[in-house]
């Protein structure tokens, strides 16, 4: 009887490249629980993607290693594909935002166990002007922080490399005049919301300042849990939205992340809600990144959320 076959792609330097020493053990965890495995270590940007996209054999299962650029690459090469197989993710990155979502375990061989032995999540997915991504889409304060900063100076400072770097952009906050389209889910009676199954939507438009936006699929973002909302659904066919205006005064700045940590809404200051599509424009163009990767600068966006698109291999509740 022929083995099922494990296409196993990683970044090598993700996450202090602590994948080297722990290679062994997570390829012993798939080969005794049958499978046979192929290994494509990623050399540099769109590998990952080619890797996927481009794969001559008949695999059962993905398997991806590294932070959350290279999921975002393993996951827009599947979406290229006729044949769609299920998704094992091992975490090796700074943050890893998306396996803290899913419950992935930080452990590389504990995640390549749940890879084994768990069952498949039907996930959505994220288009930006028909790009995809994996959990975010976000532009302004801080959003380069992550492209900006090197492979290596993460792997030294790890999460705070973000927040240092982040905090030498304090001094000169920029903003951006948006108008912005999105649906929203229409309340049925007694406030209550419609089913998945009459859904009914109704289109809205606002124009403001922002200095920050972002278009989410993730419980958490930057390492900070619960920041995108309280109630988020990764299969829901939904993004959750936060967008922030631009402070009158720098006292503001402290209510606005004080707000953000604690998710009590300040309507003064933030605009927050759910949609399936949402579009931005501006006359200028603003730079955008995608799952913590430069996304291009733009001066028209339009978001859609590719309801359940993909298949991630979570743990078993």
């Amino acid at each position: 009887m022929e083995k099922p076959k494990i296409l196993f792609v990683f970044n090598p330097r993700a996450g202090k490249a602590k994948i080297r020493n722990r290679l062994c053990d997570i390829i012993d965890v798939f080969v005794k629980a049958g499978y046979e495995v192929t290994v494509y270590p990623t050399q540099e940007e769109g590998d990952a993607i080619r890797a996927v996209r481009d794969k001559r054999e008949d695999y059962d299962l993905l398997v991806c290693s590294g932070g959350d650029g290279t999921l975002d690459e393993v996951v827009s090469g599947m979406m290229k594909c006729r044949k769609q197989i299920p998704i094992g993710y091992i975490p090796a990155g700074s943050t890893n935002d998306f396996a803290r979502s899913l419950g992935i375990p930080k452990d590389m061989v504990k995640a390549a166990e749940v890879i084994a032995a768990g069952h498949d999540y039907a996930c959505d997915i994220g288009a930006m002007n028909e790009e995809c991504f994996v959990y975010i889409a976000a532009f302004g304060l801080f959003t380069d922080v992550s492209y900006e900063t090197s492979q290596d100076i993460k792997n030294i400072l790890g999460h705070m490399a973000y927040i240092l770097e982040g905090m030498k952009r304090l001094s000169s906050i920029k903003s951006y005049k948006l108008k912005v389209n999105y649906k929203y889910k229409e309340k049925g009676e007694g406030g209550m919301e419609t089913g998945s199954s009459g859904r009914i939507y109704k289109e809205a438009e606002l124009e403001d300042e922002f200095i920050f936006g972002m278009v989410t699929n993730s419980i958490s973002v930057g390492g900070f849990k619960r920041i995108t909302g309280k109630y988020v659904e990764l299969d829901d066919g939904e993004f959750e939205v936060t967008l922030i205006r631009k402070p009158s005064n720098p006292l503001d700045i402290n209510v606005i992340i004080g707000a953000l940590l604690n998710r009590r809404i300040n309507t003064d200051h933030m605009y927050c809600f759910k949609t399936p599509e949402i579009a931005f424009e501006s006359e200028d163009e603003i730079p955008w990144t995608t799952d913590g990767e430069f996304g291009g600068n733009h001066k028209k966006v339009a978001i859609t959320n590719k309801k359940q698109a993909v298949k991630i291999r979570i743990p078993e509740k």
